[in-house]
């Protein structure tokens, strides 16, 4: 059956393969569509492929994977060895498909913890955001030790607007984990980090999780993964992945759907026969591209970054250099590597680990540690270009300075232009006026988690709505559009495809989702359209959908999108709102404030339920007098809409701000942009 399989066509391939094997279906369907696809640069047989994949599957012999340890190089590599006591490696994925709990799993099974000691779930997401949010914001290093090989692990995040941080991380790494949800298959996210990974040349192995959901299809999910290395130009060796089907709640893994071993084992073992060790040049002149940058109150700032080449110790004279003409002279104090889950202090790091550097004060992200005397700069890292931008300014409101600590002008501009330090992906310039200043990033979500942060930092100040970035190509207008997935059962998919056609969006694709009564609708949409689009589709999918999007090219204008139909309730006095006032403000809209709350002029109040906005008097008392005709009425107030950070910037247009306190989020007219209120 093999034979008949190998020698065929591409074609009759498809329905020889017993699909209730989904391993050899990968190895089979993959080896015969890539000979058939690309006979010119295959150089192997049918007749050795045959060879070869036989006495894989009959005795279990190691699989040859994307990116082999005997492949040969040219040029200056040839010159260089590989390192094979070391593996360095980052889990990539779509937003929830497991990768900090498989890591989670990699650390218990390798004995970093006590077996008494008590450890969190998702330890590696050890920020206060990431912890509230549930996701994965900021890149983290970890190390285990298998079989007297230390492999370090970087968790990366798997949100779209956080591409920037894996574009640095995969600069560190030989090899990647793919990640990819049993039911789900690849989406967006996956497209973009598997593209950047298959760029850099990187080894992959592909780890379908989730395998114990009910309605897990691992067949599709290998299919369609490989479908996506042939879309995205992958080599012959590439697309020849290892699959590895795991849960890693469970903490188990093995090498078919049917039957997964006691333990992650076959994880393990698929990383340190797939993913090839540094390549390193051991004896050359010292080479460390600072990849990530940390901050401590004691040792100040912490680079971390692998060593390509030569032997990094401490106390060490370096230089520094950004590129063949600007470097400069520094020293290192500290020396740090990972072991297990913590730094541990190191006198000298050899060329292929991942290791942490003191001592040099002003070092950035990008640059390079090098000989003093013979080093030369690594080629920097680039980024792409952010798509959504966002105003920033001093907080002009009357309650000013009562509840944040940094409100100045200076304090704003220091903040924003140090987080250009660390995050790469984001952009701040100057504002048409002093106190004014124009943050750029990779999109909204992007921008609100620094918001989130500085708000935390005890700063006060005001944004504006979110705004895309335009090009002009040939003298005319082009804007981004990004590839939107939206998963929604099909009792409310009429609604959300409306929505999304009223938003310019165009629809490519649309197919059933598991055995759930799912659809997965796919767009290409104007970056405009997403604006202001998670609470919409989720109130007209009574909150089942889910929404991803990424990134996909600049098109042509799209024409005028009305991204909120409703107008606002405005405040015209400051003051302090009663429920007798909200009693009769109710019956014009839904409100954002409770009785008791502190307002003032031009502060938005609530929803109005018509276009247009609407001024009220939300402070107005009941006229005290001493005669009562009748027992009092009792006032029943709905309850008050409460939006987050997230809701406050979806919801503003263009003469609305948010005014962003440690203790407070209000919305408010823009005083400058003042429309006339009926």
């Amino acid at each position: 059956m093999e034979m008949a399989i190998i020698n065929s066509s591409s074609s009759s391939s498809f329905s020889l393969i017993n699909p209730k094997t989904p391993l050899l279906t990968k190895q089979l369907f993959g080896s015969s569509l890539a000979l058939s696809s690309f006979p010119n640069t295959s150089k192997t047989t049918p007749t050795s492929s045959l060879r070869c994949r036989r006495s894989r599957f009959s005795f279990h012999s190691p699989i040859k994977c994307s990116v082999s340890t005997e492949t040969s190089t040219t040029g200056t590599r040839s010159q260089l060895m590989r390192r094979g006591d070391v593996r360095n490696i980052a889990i990539v994925a779509h937003v929830d498909h497991g990768k900090t709990t498989l890591v989670d799993a990699m650390l218990r099974q390798s004995k970093v913890f006590r077996d008494n000691q008590f450890v969190q779930e998702r330890i590696m997401d050890s920020n206060d955001l990431e912890r509230e949010r549930g996701i994965t914001i900021l890149s983290k290093n970890t190390s285990i030790t298998y079989k007297d090989t230390k492999i370090n692990i970087i968790d990366t995040p798997g949100h779209s607007d956080f591409g920037g941080e894996v574009e640095r991380i995969l600069n560190m790494v030989e090899g990647v984990l793919l990640v990819v949800d049993s039911v789900e298959g690849p989406m967006p996210q996956t497209r973009f980090v598997l593209k950047k990974a298959l760029e850099f040349g990187h080894a992959v192995v592909v780890v379908v999780n989730k395998i114990d959901r009910p309605s897990a299809r691992p067949d599709f999910v290998i299919n369609s993964t490989f479908e996506l290395f042939i879309e995205l130009n992958a080599t012959d060796e590439q697309c020849d992945f290892q699959s590895i089907y795991a849960s890693g709640i469970k903490g188990k893994a093995g090498l078919s759907p049917d039957d997964l071993a006691e333990d992650l084992g076959p994880l393990f073992e698929a990383i340190m026969r797939c993913i090839p060790g540094p390549r390193i040049e051991k004896d050359g002149a010292l080479q460390m591209l600072a990849t990530n940058i940390e901050y401590d109150e004691h040792k100040g700032r912490i680079a971390i970054g692998r060593v390509h080449a030569g032997i990094l110790q401490k106390g060490m004279d370096v230089r520094v250099c950004t590129s063949e003409d600007s470097c400069r002279f520094g020293r290192i104090s500290e020396l740090f590597v990972y072991e297990k889950f913590s730094r541990v202090p190191a006198t000298k790091v050899e060329a292929g680990d991942i290791c942490a550097v003191c001592g040099i004060e002003d070092i950035q992200i990008g640059e390079t540690i090098a000989d003093k005397a013979f080093g030369k700069p690594l080629p920097s890292i680039k980024v792409e270009e952010p798509t959504v931008k966002m105003a920033f300014s001093i907080n002009t409101s009357p309650f000013v300075g009562r509840e944040g600590k940094y409100v100045t002008s200076r304090n704003l501009r220091d903040r924003l232009f140090r987080e250009l330090e660390r995050n790469l992906a984001m952009k701040v310039e100057e504002g048409e006026t002093a106190d004014t200043f124009v943050v750029s990033g990779r999109g909204t979500l992007h921008i609100t988690i620094l918001i989130e942060n500085m708000r935390r930092e005890g700063y006060e100040f005001m944004v504006g709505p979110p705004k895309v970035i335009n090009k002009k190509v040939d003298d005319k207008v082009q804007e981004p559009y990004e590839i939107a997935t939206v998963e929604v059962p099909e009792e409310h998919m009429g609604s959300v495809v409306e929505l999304l056609g009223r938003r310019r969006g165009q629809m490519f694709d649309m197919q059933g989702v598991g055995s759930e009564g799912t659809t997965l609708l796919k767009y290409k949409i104007p970056t405009r359209g997403l604006l202001g689009l998670r609470n919409a589709i989720l109130t007209a999918s009574r909150g089942t959908a889910i929404l991803n999007t990424i990134f996909d090219s600049y098109g042509p204008w799209a024409g005028d999108i009305i991204t909120r139909e409703q107008g606002s309730l405005v405040a015209f006095e400051d003051g302090t709102s009663t429920s007798y006032a909200l009693a009769s403000s109710q019956d014009r809209g839904q409100m954002f404030i409770a009785p008791g709350a502190g307002v003032y002029k031009g502060q938005i109040v609530g929803i109005h339920q018509r276009t247009g906005d609407l001024s009220l008097n939300v402070c107005k008392k009941k006229a005290a007098t001493n005669v009562r005709s009748n027992k009092e009425q009792t006032v029943v107030l709905d309850t008050p809409l409460d939006y987050s950070l997230d809701d406050c910037i979806e919801y503003i247009l263009e003469d609305e701000l948010v005014e962003v306190t440690p203790a407070s989020i209000r919305m408010c007219k823009n005083p400058k942009l003042a429309k006339k209120t009926r």
